[in-house]
Parts: structure tokens; C-alpha cells; sequence
């Protein structure tokens, strides 16, 4: 994982800390039990996964701190794919411990880590089980492509130019997936359990508007110009989709209030730019170079998506392009990335 994705999901999680922390306080009010169960869903495998766990497992300790209770024993499961590298999150866990006695000091003694290899779109635990769920940046991503996108040709992802029935199916499969998730979540959480979920989002009703779009057709343009050199077969292009939805809060609220388990207590939008550097102190000039850290990051998103289906001869030169593409957008637009972050808590 790049220095330049870290850094955004890091922001993005230093962001929703004041979200984390009241829904742990109403948590704490309701009841306090001697053990609490964690789960962080679609953790990836780089230095964040721990970063959120050390946020949410120090803020526990400060609030139950402030309210004069003792730390409970705490198990921590760390979920993402049974592809998810999980023995290098292993690896780093004496220096998690470490970071972990230096925020709480004895009381680091009583986490306990797991992982929880599978998909978040079925059963995880068994029913009950959990008090808090915590998931950043990974419920954006679909269960697949949606079916029926034939016609969204020249598009990898929603567009301007997608035909509305291209737009329907995306949704409905957010929607598909969306509400299995809050399915399964219902029955593994305890009555008075909380989830604060933060997705990759927007604030327009538009599902096609350009601050969820852009970043995918400007990659849409880079594989648009190969195809015109004969660098790429128009075919492999066509059928090439991106399997994410990025949804309104409206959208998610109405998921929620759907499925019926759960009562939103925060329901919130933020940005972050596209240039994770943007604003900091970079003592590398790389690093202030934005189309070259927006590339790395989107690099690591996509490139796996982009081997499986074109072969990994082109990637090179498709980052290279898109690089200079969004270097030129970012020079003359404003370009944020939208966070959707929801807080709810289930019911009794």
C-alpha cells in the first residue's frame, strides 16, 4: 500500500474520531461488561489496519478513564478477504503492542487480536457476539459487477454518459448488498451494540456526478487514448466495469431504516483532497507533485483490477498517462474525495 493512501485513509479516520468516541460513550452508558468484543471490517494489510484498532481500542480506555471504570478485557477481530495479507498484520503487532503501552500503559495487557478472514456481505460471528463495528473505506466496494452493463460503453464506472439503466443497476446492487450486510450485522451485535461505518461517498443525489465519478473517468480517458493507438483491444475496454457503488447519505439511510435493526444517531458528510499531501509540511518534493500521488494511490487500487482483465503489460503505461491527466485536472479544479460516515446503534 502507497504512502499516499495511507495518508488518506489515515485523514479520513483521524475525521471520524468525534463519531467513534461518542457512539463508545453511549456504549459505555448503557453497559459496561467485563469483556468487549471489536470487529474492524475490510481492514487491507498496511500500517492503517492497526492505526484504526489503536484509535478506537485508546478511546475506549480514555472514556471508560473518564467515567472512572476500569478497562474491560478487549478482543479485537481484524476482518477482510481470505486473500488479505494477513501474516504481515501479524508481523507488525509487537510494535502495535508497543505503540499501544505507550497511549495506556498496563492496560494494553488486555487486547487481544484475531483475524476473521471472509466477505463482509454474509455471517462473520456467531450471533451476539459483538458490542462495536468499525469499517472505513471498504463498504463502497460491490460483491461484484452488477449485471447488465453492456451498454456503458467508453465508461469503467458510472458516467455522465452511462445510460440511466447502467446507473439503476449499480444501485440496486449497493442496495442488494448493503442491506445483507446490515442483515448479518444485526444478528452478530449485541442489543445496544454500535456500528460507525464511513463510505467512500457523495453529497448529490446524482449517482453519476463528478465528485464520485471523476477520478474513474480521467482512468477512463488514459484507457480511452490506448484504445484509439491500438494499445488495447476496444472489446477488453467495453466490458471493463469497476465494482464500487459511492453513495448519498440518503441512500444510506435508507438502507438502514429498511432493514429496521438499527437507529441512526450521526449521519455525516466530510472531504479529504485527492492529494493526500495537500496542506501538510513535505519535506520530499515527490510528495508535493499531486497527479503523481493521486496515480499511486488510485495505483493501488485499481492495478489488480486492471491485471485481471487486460494482463499487466499496459499498467505501466496507463499509470503514466493517467498521471499526467489528473496532474493537468488538479491544476484548475477543486478535487476532494466525499466521506459519508454513519453511526447507529442496534435496537432493542
Amino acid at each position: 500500500m502507497t504512502s499516499s493512501t495511507l495518508m488518506v485513509q489515515k485523514k479520513v479516520i483521524s475525521l471520524t474520531k468525534p463519531i467513534i468516541e461518542e457512539a463508545i460513550t453511549n456504549l459505555y452508558c448503557n453497559k459496561f461488561p467485563t469483556s468487549l468484543c471489536i470487529a474492524d471490517l475490510g481492514c487491507s494489510s498496511g500500517p492503517n489496519t492497526l492505526f484504526a484498532v489503536l484509535e478506537v481500542v485508546t478511546t475506549l480506555d480514555r472514556v471508560g478513564k473518564k467515567m472512572g471504570r476500569q478497562l474491560p478485557e478487549i478482543q479485537v477481530f481484524l476482518n477482510d478477504l481470505p486473500g488479505n495479507d494477513f501474516n504481515t498484520i501479524f508481523k507488525s503487532l509487537p510494535r502495535f503492542q508497543k505503540d499501544l503501552e505507550k497511549r495506556m500503559g498496563a492496560g494494553a495487557e488486555s487486547c487481544f487480536i484475531n483475524g476473521a478472514p471472509g466477505s463482509f456481505y454474509g455471517r462473520l460471528f456467531p450471533s451476539k457476539s459483538l458490542h462495536f463495528i468499525h469499517s472505513s473505506y471498504s463498504l463502497q466496494w460491490l460483491s461484484q459487477i452488477p449485471q447488465g452493463l453492456e451498454s456503458n460503453k467508453g465508461n469503467i464506472y458510472m458516467a455522465n454518459s452511462s445510460p440511466p439503466c447502467v446507473l439503476k443497476a449499480y444501485y440496486e446492487q449497493f442496495q442488494t448488498d448493503f442491506s445483507m450486510f446490515l442483515r448479518c450485522r444485526s444478528e452478530e451485535l449485541l442489543e445496544g451494540g454500535s456500528m460507525v461505518l464511513t463510505f467512500l461517498g457523495r453529497r448529490s443525489e446524482d449517482p453519476s456526478t463528478k465528485e464520485c465519478c471523476y477520478i474513474w473517468e480521467l482512468l477512463a480517458v488514459a484507457l480511452n487514448d490506448m484504445v484509439a493507438e491500438g494499445l488495447i483491444e476496444e472489446e477488453k475496454m467495453d466490458s471493463f466495469n469497476i465494482p464500487q457503488y459511492t453513495p448519498s447519505p440518503a441512500e444510506v439511510k435508507c438502507e438502514v431504516e429498511k432493514e429496521g435493526s438499527f437507529t441512526i444517531s450521526r449521519l455525516e458528510v466530510s472531504e479529504v483532497n485527492w492529494n493526500a499531501y495537500h496542506g501538510e509540511f513535505c519535506p520530499s518534493d515527490a510528495h508535493k507533485d499531486g497527479g503523481y500521488n493521486v496515480a499511486k494511490l488510485m495505483r493501488a487500487v485499481a492495478e489488480p483490477l486492471l491485471v485481471s482483465h487486460f494482463g499487466d503489460g499496459m499498467i505501466e503505461e496507463v499509470f503514466s498517462r493517467y498521471q499526467k491527466i489528473v496532474a493537468d485536472r488538479m491544476s484548475r479544479e477543486k478535487t476532494e474525495f466525499i466521506n459519508v460516515t454513519v453511526s447507529m446503534t442496534k435496537r432493542g
